[in-house]
């Protein structure tokens, strides 16, 4: 595993905690004298070289071979020599997603610093191939009553009926991975029906996609949240519908519901989050947010060191 951002504190802490609770020494991507220089005033033992490796943009002598497999890679999108060689000097998420492509890492998490689609880019453009492709970003809320999945809080703004279906199916899959038993909730204002937004269009054309195979999970939509999580609410207007009891998933029609819930979540209910997953990319890679804590690193770190199980597919 490798931590594209090794010079930030949290990351410093979480490596700490990795080492001494699970054995893992992930590696860092950074300047080996302030990852030293933070360490010492975080009163952490992690002394580069020593106690953790570091991939040093400045001097790592791969640098030719990483360059040079960039540029082979992004050549027909623009990418010149020059700039691949700036982008491996400068660029740790692209220097990160490079190791995990030549092998040298399982797996990366990014995103403490800027923004998610920025690092989305290239993760996309290094890992991606036909069959490993961002689908969508999950976040895992734990709550005091019971845990809830919550979708697509950033890949896509405004997805279509067809990306939606996509990010049920990988949704279904990954609750699997946590010993659950998927009950997803497409969300809207409207419920089954009973308005004509585009939110409730999207869903129900969802839907129709979804129901083109056979699930071996429950779906239902379009509803409202409370109706989702309130199943004597939902018997009562939609009476024999397929999803039974509370759902413990929901897909919302665009990414900004889907963020201010988890925010809300988060915030205000102090639910607990792991994630965001990033579904789509075999596990290989995760952007966590600014607003990570060294605990959410930790929950990211052991869910990206976790084997997609047999059957998961790309997910």
């Amino acid at each position: 595993m490798v931590f594209a951002e090794g010079e930030d504190e949290r990351v410093l802490r979480t490596v700490q905690s990795l080492r001494e609770e699970a054995g893992i020494t992930p590696v860092l991507v950074g300047r080996p004298e302030v990852i030293s220089l933070r360490a010492e005033r975080e009163g952490l033992s992690l002394l580069p070289g020593e106690h953790v490796e570091v991939v040093n943009p400045e001097s790592d002598p791969r640098f030719h071979d990483y360059w040079t497999e960039y540029q082979r890679i992004t050549r027909r999108q623009g990418v010149s020599p020059d700039l691949a060689r700036t982008v491996m000097r400068t660029n740790t998420t692209a220097i990160a997603a490079l190791m995990v492509r030549r092998g040298e890492a399982d797996s990366l998490i990014c995103g403490l610093l800027g923004e998610y689609h920025w690092h989305l880019r290239y993760l996309e453009q290094i890992l991606g191939d036909e069959r490993h492709r961002a689908i969508g970003a999950l976040s895992l809320l734990i709550l005091e009553q019971e845990p809830l999945f919550l979708t697509d809080t950033q890949v896509h703004l405004e997805p279509t009926p067809e990306q939606i279906a996509e990010t049920v199916l990988q949704t279904g899959q990954h609750i699997r991975r946590f010993g659950l038993e998927p009950k997803i909730a497409l969300c809207a204002a409207s419920m089954f029906g009973n308005q004509d937004g585009r939110a409730a269009r999207t869903m129900r054309k969802a839907l129709a996609l979804l129901h083109k195979d056979e699930l071996d999970f429950e779906v239902e939509g379009e509803m409202t949240v409370e109706a989702a999580l309130d199943p004597d609410l939902r018997e009562r207007l939609f009476p024999e519908g397929a999803l039974t009891g509370r759902a413990n998933a929901l897909v919302f029609a665009n990414a900004e519901t889907a963020g201010a819930c988890r925010g809300l979540l988060k915030m205000v209910a102090r639910g607990i989050e792991v994630g965001p997953i990033l579904m789509g990319l075999a596990n290989r890679a995760h952007i966590v947010t600014p607003a990570v804590t060294s605990r959410g690193l930790l929950n990211v770190a052991a869910l990206a060191g976790a084997a997609i199980g047999a059957g998961q597919g790309s997910a």
